[in-house]
């Protein structure tokens, strides 16, 4: 009997598999995993059979009626309707890649959209075979065990210990080479892997330095290491100058979009590496990308020798393209081999959430000031909720020297400033000081209270990148105008919440607040009833953040 041979990968193992023929001389399908993929088979046309019981939910299909060849085969029969869930035989045809991959639920299987790929292929009903011929076929279905099965859902989660966007600019220049290029995606592979990708932990994206930056693929085309090991893998070397400036400042600008999957409150972070030198400037490039909120790390190889220093546009362009320049940021590799010592290291960096500070998010680019009723109205115990109120608000946000910041003012008829914006860089500093605030009982002066809110927390620090905002909470009606020094303080770019209890009037309220006065102005009857308008006051402020931010 003659033997052709067809390759089929089976949980991450390349096999060869002989593919029977019949005394006729017609070849028998090949029994296939439910996880074979397209772009493992290497013949233009192939007859195989897919097992039966394949879980849907894990099948990864990529279009509709082309797919895209990192689709699985069975996943795309079932997708189709060539077969049915039972399995069996189908034709593969291998097709050009091609653009827009289009989404749609068929036959129990949702497809996912992609903006392109390199190679495609489509599938049709296969011969059946004999009972005696396939039970002589090789089986590489993943046996259906509970423990298997398990591990999948976990691995489908990810590490939700870090959390982060992530983008993979990797050199694709004649600076590096064929060879070296593809040791790079190796190793960018194995970091991905690493990272334990996931849809409640990281996600990542790839982009391509060369003359011209090329996305590859974005952060919403694959949430698990399988997916984007295949999709490294089907990467093209493209050559030209290694204009990584370029690339970097297309990456911030282009790649972290709420279209291509990028998670609000996550941090942004772009992997950038260089192997030698940038032909470009990319200095301006770090400056765009810190503008954008993004979190900049260089991985350096081999660094230029000296006779190779004049070619360099500027030799410290490493600490200059960074987000922070303290040694975090910047990681170094002296060649291209030997690298899998390299791996954990640097994920263990991606991985360091509160070190990520450039990340620009309502979470860590904000000033708070609390301007809190301390009048005799509101009595010892409610103004112990209302100090419970406000510190729900701020362990929230991510409080430190280069992120959010908070402050606090009491005011009766007097005001006494708690603490201000710089003198507590920690979050337990600034909960511990709010928690031991002294109630000081008086009148209710509210718009003499926000004047000097403006005047002596907000004024020092006008040149603060961060965004201002000051919430007041009241018990009662102002024996003076709001209105005058609330308009003052919107004209300074402060965005004021108001939040009312009891006896606070509606209208003082409304004019204390900013526009839309509907979503920055809070009631509630009881002091028990501040908890509620914890989260809408956190979301308020994000939104208004994230609007700005346009």
């Amino acid at each position: 009997m003659s033997v052709a041979w067809i390759s089929v990968l089976c949980l991450g193992v390349c096999l060869l598999l002989p593919e029977p023929v019949s005394s006729q001389g017609a070849a028998v399908p090949i029994a296939i995993a439910c996880f074979t993929r397209g772009l493992d088979i290497s013949k233009e046309k192939a007859d195989l059979v897919c097992p039966g019981s394949c879980s849907l939910k894990d099948l990864s299909v990529f279009g509709n009626i082309v797919y895209a060849s990192l689709s699985s085969i069975c996943g795309a029969a079932i997708h189709r309707g060539v077969i049915s869930n039972s399995g069996g035989p189908v034709r593969v045809y291998s097709l050009p890649g091609r653009e827009n991959y289009s989404s749609i639920v068929a036959n129990g299987i949702q497809s996912r959209m992609l903006p392109r790929w390199s190679a495609s292929f489509t599938v049709t009903k296969g011969k059946s075979a004999s009972q005696e011929v396939m039970g002589r076929s090789v089986s590489t279905a993943r046996p259906p065990t509970g423990k298997r099965l398990k591990k999948t859902s976990e691995k489908k989660t990810g590490n939700k210990d870090c959390k982060a966007d992530i983008a993979f600019l990797i050199d694709g220049s004649f600076n590096i080479g064929q060879r070296r290029f593809n040791l790079q995606k190796n190793f960018v592979g194995k970091v991905a892997l690493m990272l334990g990708i996931g849809t409640e932990g990281p996600h990542v994206g790839l982009v391509q330095a060369s003359e011209h930056p090329k996305i590859e693929f974005y952060l919403k085309n694959f949430t698990s290491a399988k997916d984007v090991l295949f999709a490294i893998k089907e990467i093209g070397f493209r050559g030209g100058n290694s204009n990584t400036g370029k690339a970097l400042k297309h990456t911030a600008q282009k790649f972290f979009t709420a279209d291509t999957g990028v998670r609000k409150g996550i941090p942004k972070v772009v992997v950038v590496f260089i192997d030698g030198w940038p032909s470009d400037d990319i200095e301006e490039a770090g400056i765009v990308a810190r503008e954008f909120g993004v979190n900049v790390f260089i991985v350096s190889v081999a660094r230029p020798v000296p006779e190779e220093l004049g070619m360099v546009q500027d030799v410290a362009f490493v600490d200059k393209a960074v987000c922070r320049n303290n040694g975090f940021f910047s990681y170094h590799m002296p060649n291209w081999f030997g690298t899998t010592k390299y791996v954990k290291p640097l994920v263990q960096k991606l991985c360091t959430h509160e070190q990520m500070m450039c990340s620009k998010t309502c979470y860590n680019s904000v000033n708070i000031a609390f301007l809190i009723d301390g009048s005799s109205s509101v009595g010892d115990s409610n103004f112990r909720l209302m100090l419970e109120f406000i510190s729900n608000i701020a362990k929230t946000f991510e409080i430190s020297d280069i992120g959010a910041k908070i402050a606090t003012v009491q005011f009766t008829y007097d005001q006494r400033t708690e603490f201000s914006f710089t003198d507590y860089n920690t979050k337990e500093n600034v909960l511990a000081v709010i928690r031991n605030i002294r109630y000081m009982s008086g009148g209710t002066a509210t718009g003499d209270a926000i004047a000097f809110t403006v005047r002596h927390v907000f004024d020092p620090i006008r040149n603060s990148p961060n965004q201002n905002f000051l919430v007041i909470v009241t018990d009662g009606q102002s024996y003076d105008d709001v209105r005058g020094p609330a308009a003052a303080a919107h004209e300074a770019g402060i965005t004021i919440f108001s939040v009312g209890v009891a006896w606070a009037p509606l209208d003082d309220l409304k004019d204390m607040a900013s526009k839309p006065k509907e979503s920055h102005a809070f009631f509630t009857r009881e002091f028990t009833g501040l908890e509620p308008i914890v989260s809408d006051v956190i979301r308020g402020i994000c939104r208004d953040f994230l609007e700005s931010q346009q």
